[in-house]
């Protein structure tokens, strides 16, 4: 594991990024539940049609797409550096790497 010395002005403002995107998607997963609990007390407080479904499900598709951005699923740039990794194992054990 590397100390905080060696790591590389690039490799911190990579990790400042990525922590930066992950708060923005919980203080957008906060905002969407405080506001969308505001909208269903107050649909069920006046009763009627359920109309608070409709941001829930609006809003609820942008949290689901904003969380697999910040939270790294599908990252293209993640599933490379794996492929690539494998790519060099199996070419040192096959003797084509120095």
């Amino acid at each position: 594991m590397k100390n905080h010395q060696s790591i590389s002005t690039e490799e911190y403002l990579q990790a400042k990024k990525a922590v930066e995107e992950k708060m923005g998607f919980y203080v957008h997963l906060a905002v969407f539940i405080v506001v969308n609990g505001f909208f269903v007390y107050s649909n069920l407080k006046t009763g009627g049609y359920f109309w608070a479904a409709w941001p829930l499900f609006g809003w609820g598709i942008g949290i689901l797409f904003h969380g697999i951005s910040a939270l790294g699923f599908f990252n293209s740039s993640a599933w490379k550096q794996k492929q690539i990794q494998k790519e060099l194992e199996r070419m040192r054990k096959n003797n084509l790497v120095d």
